[in-house]
């Protein structure tokens, strides 16, 4: 069974232009349900706005209050609208009753985006990971992700493996991955390149090394 929407994965051309936005919310405990029905509509809004790529919601499965949006944008000009856009507005202003604290927007430039993709599987778990490396060590760090990526693909139950680099702080990082089933990424987190990976990473990390798991938002 799959799910029709497109993923991260943007056409070689649109990259240089193309702008993906990762937004961390988290609601307070008594208003999880209200608050993944605010995020349902703000994500609905999004898909219909001109220049819109991707607008998904996620919800964090070890701690129900947060959630995550992934937004792509067909560019800069695209997403400006979609900031003062009347269901943005709404969003936002509806979040203020309910956030626990304020929504954390993060915006990237893409830097290992996979071919574009028309379909997920249904129950698929996803990963986002923010990663902050010393600024001398970013060019290396890039160098370790592109063989993690490519290793990463590689391994059964794969379906995305998509690196984002922050616009505003260049050793910021957000990987974003998509796996057919828990026993699938449990079975990557034990691989020996993945723990290879989080060797060499470890004396370039500026902050702890930050992974959540989600599951899509119906």
């Amino acid at each position: 069974m799959t799910i029709l929407g497109p993923t991260f994965g943007i056409p070689a051309h649109a990259q240089n232009s193309t702008v993906y936005v990762v937004t961390y919310v988290e609601v307070l405990p008594n208003a999880v349900t209200s608050g993944a029905a605010l995020l349902e509509r703000y994500r609905d809004a999004g898909r219909k706005e001109a220049g819109n790529l991707r607008f998904d919601v996620l919800h964090e499965i070890a701690r129900p209050t947060r959630f995550a949006i992934l937004e792509v944008w067909q560019d800069k000009a695209a997403l400006d609208g979609d900031d003062i856009a009347a269901s943005t507005l709404r969003f936002r202003d509806g979040l203020k009753a309910i956030g626990s604290a304020p929504y954390d927007e993060r915006i990237h430039s893409g830097v290992d985006i996979g071919p574009e993709k028309s379909e997920r599987r249904a129950g698929a778990i996803h990963v986002l990971t923010h990663v902050d490396v010393l600024p001398a060590y970013q060019d290396g760090f890039l160098g370790l992700l592109k063989a993690m990526s490519i290793d990463t693909h590689a391994d059964p139950g794969n379906m995305s493996y998509e690196v984002l680099q922050q616009m505003n702080l260049a050793n910021h990082f957000t990987v974003v991955e998509e796996w057919t089933r828990k026993k699938a990424l449990e079975a990557h987190i034990a691989a020996a390149h993945t723990r290879e990976f989080r060797k060499h990473l470890l004396p370039m990390e500026g902050a702890l090394y930050d992974e959540r798991i989600y599951k899509e938002l119906d």
